[in-house]
Parts: C-alpha cells; sequence; structure tokens
C-alpha cells in the first residue's frame, strides 16, 4: 500500500507554484536535449549522423537560441497541465481511497495515467505547437509564435490538425502506466528494505528509472504522434518529416518498411541523457521552493534547512497555524500593556 496524501503545510496555491517553477526551470535548463529528441523523432537533416552531430548542426544552422525553440509554449503548457493533471488525479484516488487515506499501488498508478490523458487532452493543441516550433529553421520560420502558430494551424489546417496524433497519447499511457507500475513493485527487493524507509537521494533513483522504463516502452508511440503532429504539405520539407503517410497505422508501417522497426527509438539517446538532468532539477528546485513556503508559513525556522520550528505542530494546516499565532499574540497583548 501507498499513501498519496500531499503536503497539508503548503496551500494549494503554494503547492502549485513550485511544481510549475521546478517545471519551468527544469524543462529550460535541459531544452537543447529536448530539441535534438524532437528533430530526431520527426526525422529532420539534422539527426542523420547521429546524436552528438546534431547539436553541431543546429548550432549552425540556426544558432545557439535554436536548442530553446519551442521552450516558451514548453513551460506554458505546464501550468494547465499540472491543473488539471492534479486535480483529476485527487478526483480519481479519492474514489479509490479506503478509510485510512490509503491506496494500492497499482490504483494509484492508474489514476495517474487517466489524469495524464485528462490533461493532455486540455493542453494537446500547445504540444502541437511545441513541435511545430521545434522543427521549423528559426532564420526562415514560418511560425511566428505560440498564438501565431495555433492560429495559422487552425485556419489552413483546421481543429482536426490541433489533435492530430491524440490517439498515440491514449495508447502510450498504458505501456508508460506498465512501466511505472514493474518499476515500483520491484524497489523493495532493488534496496532491500521497505518503501517507507526510502532517502531523498532513493526516491530521486527511483523516478529516474521508472522514467527511464517507462519511456522507454512508450517511446514508438511518442515518435508516430510527433511525426503526425510535424507533418505538414505546406511546411517546407513537409515538416522535415523523413517519411510521407496517410494515418497513424500508416505512419507504423511506412517508418518500419523503410528504416526498420529500432527507428521507432530514435531520439530514445537524448532522452535518456535528458532524464536525470531533467528530474535531478525538478526534484531540487522543488524542494527548495517548497523550504521557502514552509519557512514562510512558520513550520521551520530557515528557508535553508529543514530544522523544525519549535513549538509549532507539523500536522496542522497553514491557516490554523496563522490563527494561533494570531490567538497567542493576541492573549500576550494585554500583559505586555
Amino acid at each position: 500500500m501507498a499513501t498519496v496524501k500531499a503536503d497539508d503545510r503548503l496551500t494549494s496555491s503554494q503547492g502549485f507554484l513550485c511544481v510549475g517553477f521546478a517545471g519551468v526551470f527544469s524543462k529550460t535548463v535541459t531544452s537543447p536535449l529536448e530539441v535534438v529528441k524532437i528533430k530526431t523523432q520527426v526525422g529532420t537533416f539534422h539527426c542523420k549522423k547521429g546524436f552528438m552531430h546534431s547539436f553541431l548542426l543546429v548550432y549552425q544552422n540556426e544558432g545557439l537560441q535554436g536548442f530553446w525553440k519551442g521552450n516558451l509554449v514548453s513551460c506554458l503548457r505546464l501550468f494547465p497541465y499540472s491543473a488539471v493533471h492534479l486535480s483529476t488525479y485527487r478526483q480519481i484516488v479519492h474514489l479509490h481511497m479506503d478509510e485510512l487515506g490509503y491506496i494500492s499501488q497499482w490504483r494509484a498508478i492508474f489514476a495517474g495515467g487517466l489524469a495524464g490523458i485528462s490533461a493532455a487532452l486540455a493542453t494537446y493543441p500547445l504540444e502541437v505547437a511545441e513541435t511545430r516550433l521545434t522543427v521549423q529553421n528559426r532564420r526562415e520560420p514560418v511560425y511566428k509564435g505560440v498564438v501565431h502558430t495555433l492560429a495559422k494551424i487552425y485556419k489552413t489546417e483546421g481543429l482536426r490538425a490541433l489533435y492530430r496524433g491524440f490517439s498515440l497519447t491514449v495508447l502510450g499511457a498504458f505501456p508508460f502506466s506498465i512501466g511505472c507500475y514493474a518499476v515500483y513493485i520491484n524497489l523493495d527487493t532493488l534496496w532491500r528494505e521497505p518503501q517507507f524507509r526510502f532517502s531523498p537521494l532513493q526516491n530521486f533513483i527511483n523516478g529516474c528509472i521508472a522514467a527511464a522504463v517507462a519511456q522507454t516502452l512508450s517511446y514508438p508511440f511518442e515518435t508516430v504522434k510527433r511525426k503526425m503532429q510535424a507533418q505538414n504539405p505546406r511546411l517546407p520539407h513537409c515538416g522535415g518529416v523523413d517519411v510521407h503517410f496517410t494515418g497513424m497505422l500508416d505512419c507504423f508501417r511506412q517508418v518500419v518498411r523503410n528504416q526498420g522497426v529500432l527507428s521507432l527509438w530514435s531520439g530514445l539517446t537524448a532522452n535518456m541523457v535528458k532524464i536525470v538532468p531533467y528530474f535531478g532539477l525538478l526534484f531540487t528546485c522543488f524542494e527548495m521552493c517548497k523550504q521557502v513556503c514552509l519557512y514562510r508559513n512558520g513550520y521551520i525556522v530557515s528557508p535553508l534547512s529543514y530544522k523544525l520550528a519549535p513549538g509549532v505542530d507539523q500536522s496542522m494546516r497553514p491557516t490554523e497555524v496563522e490563527e494561533v499565532k494570531r490567538y497567542l499574540k493576541n492573549r500576550s497583548f494585554p500583559s505586555r500593556q
């Protein structure tokens, strides 16, 4: 069994901001790896000679700023995605909790998968815009920003183009969830101790392993999805896609026939290299933001440490702590008078 209760010492807005800031910072730092990964998945000319050569070609053709194409829309997508994901996840989990507030591991992972699909549905047009902005040449742009990209796709290709490939998100959620489940049910064996004793470093390693396994299993679906998002006959070289297709199944067939099965995992090297710094920065930034919020709420003595404030009940919510402080302040005022 695994608890899914959030830290009640943070307000909902503080938790949301901590997640948002950590996500934006980690995405921005690892954006060059994401650009190379997307270009490799789509099949642009940058990826023909390997992982390291792709960085050189992007720099030569588009300059240093080319490594941050699409990063703005990717960061903007984080906030609505996180809000919808968190809200949906809590609602699903609440239905499966027992009277003590616990939920089985596989049900928690299943709830996470459904919440991820719901959040992806709400923010999928932004992901399509991110792909289009990433694969185009920054020095010869077809799209000139997030709003312009969405408006132009809608005007020239229709509303369905903004959700092209979404079915692959749904299909990819199943192997992704299976990968997460396969890792987490074996954590006790891996560390030879129960999960409630895991240190922050162990939890970080667990997250990296789970992400690596889950993303590897679902990667072919993401590769085909990126190709479907990028392909457009109105764009130069049809969006840079290395195969031409008429639909999802035809895309799978064309990729396997022309390039082999392993090409469905194109860009996996960049994705694997990205996992450790991405999750490391995400974890570190979230913890730093959390410490600042806990200090502001009066639970710890300094934003630079987790040393608990003396006399503060850590089980109380922030509003309750504030009420207690106000009560003690008002009660001590007459004695000072």
